[in-house]
């Protein structure tokens, strides 16, 4: 199955019910204030946003209040609306050979994918020719150290590892002046992401790229935040939390397969103005994608 197959079938339950609300509206029924009241609180449903659905139905009225419209019309409208308003922040990650290592540090809440996408990451990396190395800097949980190890046994990446609870800014000085020497394009360090005990991961975080600095000042190069579909609106919140702690420079969506609320993506964009470099869809390597706007507006709709 393609990513596109995967993302049309991945945000079906999303789309499901925001395709058929609209339709339920929208059959033969002038645009008024009833209807646009509807659709305004389906698109706050499907966790676009209070702010992005508003902007939305207040544009559609300019341009057809009182006036018949289908509903391919509105799915039409809404898709290149929303494809629009997304367009600024779908940016790939380009890696700068230059560098060597590109650092990037991998944050998120545990239980976001954020191991499963370092996986993947590398795995891609290494396809385009990139000399990869993974720093496994969550030392408190044994079970994300197993995982990062399993994937650099598959992708035949190496792995630098500590013991168990030992210092993760450790571990992350010790990846990077490994990655230096044996001239790595990229370096990708996965971090704790224990948001219950949040003055204890801030001090981690900040460490990290404390010690990171000692050994080059413009490091880490890239700090991405990986969220999770499923949690909604919640993932707008973990943004405001984590940029709190470090400097989020980028955003990577995960699971967006089998959840109802892939409209947080729109939120996402409207909401943290950052840089959407990636979207997930599954566990494989290959359900990691780039993310296109347009693709993701026509499948969030349901327009084939």
């Amino acid at each position: 199955m393609s990513f596109f197959a995967k993302l049309k079938s991945g945000l079906s339950k999303t789309s499901g019910k925001l395709g058929g609300g609209i339709t339920d509206i929208f059959t033969k029924k002038k645009l008024d204030d009833d209807s646009i009241e509807s659709l305004e609180e389906l698109l706050i449903e499907a966790d676009l946003g209070v702010k992005m659905a508003g902007e939305l139905c207040a544009k559609l009225a300019k341009q057809k209040f009182e006036k018949d419209i289908s509903a391919q019309e509105v799915h039409e409208f809404l898709a290149g609306e929303i494809a629009a308003t997304l367009a600024p922040y779908a940016v790939p990650i380009e890696i700068d050979r230059a560098k060597k290592p590109e650092v990037i540090v991998m944050v998120g809440v545990n239980g976001n994918g954020k191991t499963t996408t370092i996986g993947k990451l590398a795995s891609q990396f290494k396809g385009q020719g990139l000399s990869v190395m993974l720093a496994a800097a969550d030392t408190f949980r044994a079970a994300a150290v197993e995982q990062l190890m399993v994937w650099g046994q598959r992708s035949g990446i190496p792995v630098v590892s500590g013991a168990h609870e030992s210092d993760p800014a450790s571990v992350a000085f010790r990846a990077y002046e490994q990655a230096r020497a044996s001239g790595a394009d990229v370096l990708l360090i996965d971090t704790a992401g224990r948001l219950q005990n949040k003055s204890n991961l801030m001090d981690e975080l900040v460490k990290i790229t404390k010690v990171l600095k000692k050994i080059d000042e413009s490091a880490p190069h890239r700090i991405i935040l990986v969220l999770d579909a499923t949690t909604g609106g919640n993932a707008l919140s973990q943004v405001q939390t984590f940029k709190e702690m470090v400097a989020i420079n980028g955003l990577i969506v995960t699971k967006l397969d089998g959840t109802a609320k892939g409209g947080v993506v729109v939120a996402l964009a409207k909401q943290c103005h950052l840089p959407i470099h990636a979207i997930g869809v599954g566990e494989g390597i290959a359900d990691l994608s780039t993310f296109e706007p347009s693709d993701f507006a026509r499948n969030l709709l349901d327009i084939n």
